[in-house]
């Protein structure tokens, strides 16, 4: 699996993960709530309901493998995938790395940096 593959396959996943603290800052940003609000909201998505987006995160994840799994490597079987099991579980295992690490580079930094800058949170 080439990079350009899991980013494809990992990219939305991450992003729906994160929009517990992504949907305050561009509400904020775009000018439809105030930073008070913005900053409230993160602070009962991201405290409270944080399980949920990594839920829908990782549902997602799931989801879009499947969708790769059947569209690019044409495994729509369970007999084709028993017979490419190693193929599977290599490619499941470097997509939720790659999740994993996406998640964590894109929430605390990009998104903790943005926030920074739109002085929602110090």
């Amino acid at each position: 699996m080439r990079a350009k593959e899991v980013l494809k396959v990992v990219s939305a996943p991450v992003t729906f993960a994160s929009l517990c603290c992504l949907t305050p800052l561009v509400l904020v940003a775009l000018g439809v709530s105030t930073v008070s609000f913005g900053t409230s909201l993160a602070d009962s998505w991201y405290g409270d309901y944080k399980w949920v987006f990594r839920g829908i995160g990782i549902l997602s994840l799931i989801f879009a493998l499947v969708l790769y799994f059947r569209k690019s490597k044409g495994i729509c079987t369970l007999d084709e995938a028993k017979r490419r099991r190693n193929e599977i579980i290599n490619t499941v295992l470097i997509t939720l790395i790659a999740g994993i690490a996406g998640y964590l580079f894109f929430l605390y930094v990009v998104v903790h940096y943005l926030g920074v800058w739109l002085n929602i949170w110090q």
